[in-house]
């Protein structure tokens, strides 16, 4: 009997890293332990986010997870014809095809596949901590995501943009927000929960914006422009901003999208828009490139963390050029 103990263990060291006097009972005994399998977990995991969206998710962190889910389905069918699998089956092979997968079949660029993959490996995460996977698949495994140019606004397009009067009123609505936050660097779910009453005195007498980022929940103080203040007045009573208390009346971001589409090419602005443009020419645009130090743009954005904002941030050859001119007069030439 010690022999066979000493051989049921030794088999579980072959295949576990953490071996328990549960373990070592139900190999001795030979009984099977139940088998956990990966949509499941998976699925029990986007339950729990579901049921927390709107306290500590927002609904966009719910659906990334459901599609998370769904790519994941569709490679068990696509590689090994299967609607589940047993936890344990998953191994450094499994990952890289899995990326492969993305790539391939489902052509995704290289930073959708590392967002799937990340949110796989979450769910991967909670098998390794509840002992249910004894070896990490991701280990010796690398995705990086890549940085891309983001587009912005520069200072021309702003004044073309502003400076048209549309023929339609939806178009100059949209335009107007779009703008709004251009000025502000609010993001689309921040601007269109923003109400009247986060419009606010700030420390200096003038008016600020005191919100909660939507996405993070962190705090955003962000003192309002002349031209932010202005495109506030102009909706003060629009009917959906005096029934409901907001601060703009703002439609659904697919249909903000496809009238932005429509601004740019009638603006004559070779650029594809979509609304998160916005926050990105506040940071690069209205703040960078005039001198607002990164830490100043970091703290309105309401990031948690600089490098996020760099992101955002790209510094303009306009403002290396400022910045350079006072280094010439400080070293003439020789």
């Amino acid at each position: 009997m010690q022999k066979q103990v000493y051989d049921a263990h030794a088999q579980l060291s072959e295949t576990q890293n953490v071996i328990t006097a549960e373990s070592l009972k139900n190999k001795f005994l030979c009984k099977d332990e139940k088998a956990r399998m990966l949509i499941a977990v998976f699925k029990d995991h986007n339950k729990k986010i579901g049921a927390l969206v709107g306290k500590e998710y927002a609904q966009g962190t719910y659906v990334r997870y459901q599609t998370s889910l769904k790519h994941t389905q569709d490679f068990l069918q696509w590689k090994y014809k299967l609607s589940d699998i047993d936890i344990k089956k998953i191994d450094h092979d499994f990952v890289t095809n899995y990326e492969f997968y993305l790539r391939s079949e489902r052509n995704c660029a290289n930073n959708s596949a590392f967002k799937y993959i990340k949110n796989f490996k979450k769910v991967v995460g909670i098998c390794l901590s509840s002992g249910w996977l004894h070896k990490d698949p991701f280990t010796n495994y690398k995705i990086r995501i890549k940085q891309i140019d983001r587009v912005f606004l520069n200072e021309d397009d702003l004044q073309k943009m502003a400076d048209k009067v549309f023929s339609t009123e939806r178009l100059n609505q949209v335009r107007d927000i779009f703008l709004f936050c251009c000025f502000t660097g609010l993001a689309y779910a921040d601007v269109k929960k923003l109400k009247r009453n986060e419009i606010v005195k700030g420390p200096d007498g003038e008016m600020w914006i005191y919100t909660k980022r939507m996405k993070t929940d962190t705090p955003s103080r962000i003192p309002l422009l002349p031209s932010a203040l202005n495109l506030l007045s102009k909706y003060e009573d629009h009917p959906i901003c005096s029934n409901l208390g907001s601060a703009l009346p703002v439609s659904t971001n697919q249909k903000m999208n496809a009238y932005l589409k429509e601004i740019a090419g009638i603006c004559g602005i070779d650029k594809t828009l979509t609304f998160h443009i916005a926050r990105h020419t506040f940071a690069t645009t209205v703040t960078l490139s005039n001198g607002v130090p990164i830490e100043t743009v970091s703290k309105m954005l309401g990031h948690t963390n600089i490098k996020t904002t760099q992101h955002y941030a790209r510094i303009l050859d306009l403002k290396v050029s400022k910045d350079m001119a006072t280094l010439k007069q400080k070293y003439p030439a020789l």
